[in-house]
């Protein structure tokens, strides 16, 4: 699992984190086929590496049968769906094909060509928990008819798949439950709680807090989500693992660090909570740091400050809707 020069097929690749990882694994050594429908995703963040000798690109969609190319790739990074509340609600039908088609798609590819599957789950998993921080073996608090439920339940779905190609198929397959990843290329208006502060702080309008702002989210830098992606591809462990930093905010506290290292004068506004919100969100990494050696290394401000970085040179002189 150590061989650099092998094949790596990314699904997901123009979104946030698929691009990001796209750029990783080809400073590692690997080719990279990129697949993407760009539904969510955004070609710009390949731009770069479009002319690269060792990339290639295909729009298409990841429940389509595979093409002839991608019986080639020894590695399969899932990171199709789309993300985002925003997003996935919008299009709730595609969003449960995505998660549930793609991942039976890459599971019959991986399983019959030997390839080692990487799919990227969720802390959505777990729902609204009643257990705090949540553990691997917590089995959630789902509404399974809610208005989240495309996403959570579509995830759900993908991971009982996935065991059962490990246990019916011997497919060598491995999954990663993120929490809250944020960094570079996340796009304004995409309703992510870290993008829509930071957009309306630089914008000078109110940031939008839902609820009361008491409840809590576990922000992961994106370099930190891809150490623990690639950790666990290398490995022979199966999952599912949480992938996520174990430091616990308030929205309030959110809000307040955005103000503060943006230097914006914005108010705090508060709206109805929406259904199904989760009330806490903090991962377990026992499993992480003891099977994987991993744990997240960014603090928050250091990594909200290259955020912001990003947002000051994307936004320009332009102004952006938050969702």
């Amino acid at each position: 699992m150590n061989d650099n020069h092998d094949t790596a097929l990314v699904t997901g690749a123009a979104g946030f984190i698929g691009s990001h990882l796209c750029e990783a694994l080809l400073a590692r050594g690997h080719r990279v086929m990129a697949l993407d429908n760009l539904s969510t995703g955004d070609i710009g963040h390949l731009q770069r590496l479009l002319g690269h000798k060792g990339f290639t690109f295909q729009k298409r969609d990841v429940g389509l049968e595979p093409t002839a190319g991608m019986h080639t790739a020894r590695r399969i990074y899932n990171l199709a769906c789309p993300a985002s509340p925003a997003h996935y609600q919008q299009a709730p039908v595609d969003t449960v094909l995505s998660s549930v088609l793609g991942a039976w798609r890459l599971l019959e590819l991986a399983a019959a060509n030997g390839a080692r599957l990487l799919h990227t789950s969720t802390s959505e998993v777990y729902g609204d928990p009643d257990q705090h921080p949540q553990r691997e073996d917590y089995w959630g608090h789902v509404n399974p008819n809610g208005a989240r439920s495309c996403y959570d339940e579509g995830k759900r779905c993908a991971e009982a798949m996935l065991m059962a190609y490990r246990q019916q198929r011997g497919a060598d397959a491995c999954m990663v439950r993120i929490f809250n990843t944020y960094g570079p290329r996340l796009s304004p208006g995409d309703g992510r709680v870290v993008s829509n502060f930071i957009v309306q702080a630089l914008q000078g309008e109110d940031l939008t807090v839902y609820g009361d702002g008491q409840q809590t989210r576990s922000f992961c830098f994106v370099s930190d989500t891809l150490r623990g992606l690639l950790a666990l591809m290398d490995s022979g462990e199966t999952g599912p693992v949480n992938i996520g930093n174990p430091e616990e905010h308030t929205m309030l506290e959110l809000a307040e660090m955005v103000l503060k290292l943006t230097g914006s004068r914005s108010r705090l506004v508060f709206r109805p909570l929406p259904q199904d919100d989760p009330r806490r969100r903090c991962p377990d990494i026992t499993l992480a740091r003891t099977l994987l050696g991993w744990q997240p290394e960014v603090a928050l401000e250091d990594g909200l400050q290259r955020t912001i970085h990003h947002f000051r040179e994307l936004l320009g002189a332009q102004r952006v809707t938050v969702a």
